[in-house]
């Protein structure tokens, strides 16, 4: 059994064919799913599907490259909706300086906002971070973030940082760049990582892992990511799927 712990079936890329998505990825032995929504039109939609499937969950935040779009309002709604028996997570949240779309002073408002209404409503948070690590711990080092804990999602930085996280009671999730010849990063941390602290994501449609490099991922692919995490850490794929997915639940409380 797998847990992807951070997909988009929300995304428009899957509205032709998200039910035959989902039941490739219970084929492929992918039992559990985090929907993540981020704004205002994915986040009813991640709750919408994980009602429809038992074993699918709903992560509600604020994506940092639209920051400068939340409202007050909007963080009410967040606050509501974290109540849903069927949301685990409040994200994803952090910092994005590739895009200029937010200024970094306001993605930093809005980011410090959702980690204290984590701490609020006691949930874990899941962090998107894109060019920005050292703010990114800065902020949550400030925020005292370690009070909920979460996950590093599709961790794809320097292995210096690693131990600053696992410090704040985080997660480190890896995606499909751990797969890609070139990159050497992901592979470093997928080594260094304790194995209580791992988990594994596609972070579907985006970033398939190779073979599959540049078509639309989905999360049956995250059986290629366990495979090569497994390679990398010298074990076996079910001995990494079996500390993955007891990971995932003990951050989720999957009911």
């Amino acid at each position: 059994m797998l847990v992807d712990t951070h997909v988009h079936l929300n995304a428009e890329q899957f509205f032709e064919d998200r039910e035959e998505t989902i039941q490739r990825a219970f084929d492929a032995g992918v039992t559990y799913m985090v929907v993540v929504g981020f704004d205002r039109e994915t986040i009813p939609l991640a709750i919408e599907i994980a009602e429809q499937y038992e074993t699918i969950y709903a992560a509600v935040g604020w994506h940092p490259v639209d920051a400068i779009d939340m409202t007050q309002e909007d963080l009410d709604w967040i606050e509501k909706l974290s109540a849903h028996p069927k949301v685990v997570a409040i994200g994803e949240m952090g910092l994005d300086y590739h895009w200029d779309k937010s200024p970094k002073e306001i993605q930093k408002e809005v980011f410090r906002k959702q980690i204290n209404l984590a701490k609020k409503v006691k949930m874990p948070i899941i962090i998107h971070n894109r060019e920005a690590t050292e703010d990114i711990i800065e902020v949550m080092q400030e925020e005292n973030a370690q009070e909920v804990g979460g996950i590093m999602h599709c961790y794809n930085d320097s292995p210096d940082y690693v131990q600053a996280c696992l410090d704040m009671n985080f997660y480190i999730s890896l995606g499909g760049p751990v797969t890609f010849k070139n990159a050497t990063l992901p592979k470093e941390v997928a080594v260094q990582v304790p194995e209580d602290r791992l988990l594994v994501e596609t972070d579907a449609p985006f970033l398939a892992p190779h073979p599959n490099r540049g078509k639309r991922n989905e999360p049956a692919y995250v059986k290629l990511v366990a495979e090569k995490v497994a390679e990398l850490r010298e074990t076996s794929f079910e001995q990494l799927s079996k500390i993955t997915t007891e990971n995932a639940f003990q951050l989720f409380h999957f009911e």
